[in-house]
């Protein structure tokens, strides 16, 4: 929550006058708490996962003849019904592990700094914390995705992400419940080395979720 009441408040306390984007920021986050924009991340999550793999859907039914040469198993195509039970049970592990995951980890969240106030970052501060984000995301994933293929990870947890041997988009997070959590920290170490404000968390969240969509499309 902004510590001002008015614009006028803010603009005093910053020396100058609010851009655009921070009276918008002003006036949807001045009355809101820290915990209910964090929040957001929620219904970010919920939402991409339930709109967007459907671009890919859409290419596959109705331009199969013109992305068909690009998949990666371009003889393998998932039923309605396959698709339906991936989507279902993705929204499953979303209300029972991520979602509460969500709600409980606010603290740390303020713990390592990411904060709601003003100033914005400005355009050049968010491309270089979100460009830090996907590369310690990437690197620490990487190993940690080889820890899950060897023997006892790969039957303990991944197994149950490579039950679709021809992934689609909604499949992205399809995996164990302790995956899902392991998986959870490389996404955190970025913005808690480097923590910027909470549009740029929620950016790193949008970005870091489609970019999953997207290598798990085929």
């Amino acid at each position: 929550m902004l510590p001002y009441a008015t614009v006028q408040e803010a603009e005093a306390a910053l020396g100058r006058s609010l851009t655009t984007a921070e009276t918008l920021w002003f006036n949807y986050s001045a009355t809101k708490s820290d915990y209910f924009l964090y929040c957001h991340n929620i219904v970010f999550l919920f939402l991409i996962f339930s709109v967007f793999p459907f671009y890919y859907l859409f290419l596959e039914f109705f331009f199969k003849k013109s992305v068909g040469p690009y998949k990666i198993q371009p003889k393998v195509n998932l039923s309605f019904s396959d698709t339906l039970r991936c989507y279902k049970s993705v929204m499953r592990m979303f209300f029972l592990v991520v979602g509460p995951l969500q709600l409980v980890s606010f603290p740390s969240v303020k713990f390592i700094g990411v904060r709601t106030s003003l100033p914005l970052p400005s355009l050049w501060e968010i491309i270089l914390q979100l460009g830090v984000y996907f590369i310690v995301e990437d690197y620490t994933n990487y190993w940690i995705h080889r820890f899950l293929h060897c023997k006892w990870g790969y039957e303990k947890i991944h197994k149950v992400h490579h039950e679709y041997t021809a992934p689609i988009g909604f499949a992205a997070p399809y995996a164990h419940w302790a995956e899902i959590l392991i998986l959870g920290i490389p996404s955190f170490l970025g913005p808690a080395m480097v923590p910027g404000h909470m549009i740029t968390f929620w950016l790193w969240i949008v970005l870091r979720q489609i970019e999953a969509i997207e290598t798990h499309s085929g």
